[in-house]
């Protein structure tokens, strides 16, 4: 600041002023890169397996929250250029999703719609999935569309007078024709995603996985192969249904870790990923 103040003959107060101004515009980022391993390769092999658009694997084996921390990173960066104006797209929620506002700084977007894909939780301990489709929309200065329900009801017929008496219909409708989807996965066998925020009781949980399921996606409870995992409990969950998930134009997925690793995979099989986001571990 204070090379650039003698360069221009300007006092070094205006240009901390004007920097602050182009920053809060987007018409300025800064980033602090460390100088990461290339995992270019690991990209590279992920993308021909899956027949990926793209893949970018951040380098490391943290934490669970290290990893989300940095796989959130390198999502909220590529989101910053990928959503564009008159797009419609689905968010999910999750510790990693949270993770990517810490880099998300697009500028303003005109006709953008973010919509929420499943509903909220009534006692949020760190992340609301209404929340972050908020804080999304605020930043893109777009229209949000907010899934105004809680995530579990009390039974089928609850969900479906939500849906077709209070409006929820045309949410619905709008995720059926999404340009972009954001998710990311839960493991169920170390209760991450969904099962972590005290959802499924135990009884409920253990009979998920007894049937198979290795999956969370947006509440979907998917197996090794991507297939649905059938049971009662899904009649009460306030969310959009996988096959509307994997319909977007482009599906994002941004998950790590190691212990993650057939959640992805599963995934990836049925939402039909076109850009992975992972770290070197899950990788």
């Amino acid at each position: 600041q204070k090379q650039i103040a003698e360069n221009l003959g300007i006092s070094r107060s205006t240009v901390i002023r004007m920097l602050e101004e182009a920053r809060r515009r987007a018409e300025v980022q800064i980033w602090i890169n460390g100088t990461p391993d290339d995992c270019t390769e690991l990209a590279l092999a992920l993308e021909e397996a899956f027949s990926l658009d793209e893949a970018v694997v951040v380098p490391g084996r943290g934490s669970a929250q290290e990893t989300a921390n940095d796989v959130g990173s390198a999502l909220g960066r590529f989101l910053s250029e990928v959503i564009q104006d008159d797009m419609a797209v689905g968010v999910g929620w999750g510790r990693t999703l949270n993770a990517s506002l810490q880099t998300f700084r697009p500028p303003p977007r005109t006709n953008t719609r973010i919509v929420s894909l499943l509903g909220g939780i009534l006692e949020a301990r760190w992340i609301n999935p209404i929340d972050y489709s908020w804080q999304v929309a605020s930043r893109l200065q777009a229209e949000c569309m907010l899934f105004l329900a809680p995530l579990l009801v009390d039974s089928a017929a609850t969900k479906r007078r939500l849906i077709e008496r209070c409006g929820l219909d045309r949410l619905f409708d709008q995720a059926a024709k999404l340009d972009l989807v954001v998710i990311s996965c839960g493991d169920l066998a170390t209760r991450e995603g969904s099962i972590g925020l005290g959802i499924l009781d135990a009884e409920v949980r253990d009979a998920i996985l007894k049937a198979g399921a290795v999956c969370d996606v947006c509440c979907n409870f998917l197996d090794t192969k991507g297939n649905t995992v059938k049971h009662g409990f899904a009649d009460r969950l306030m969310n959009t249904d996988i096959d509307a998930i994997a319909g977007a134009g482009h599906v994002v997925l941004a998950s790590g870790g190691a212990e993650r690793a057939k959640a992805i995979r599963a995934a990836i099989l049925r939402t039909g990923c076109d850009t992975l986001i992972t770290d070197e571990a899950a990788a």
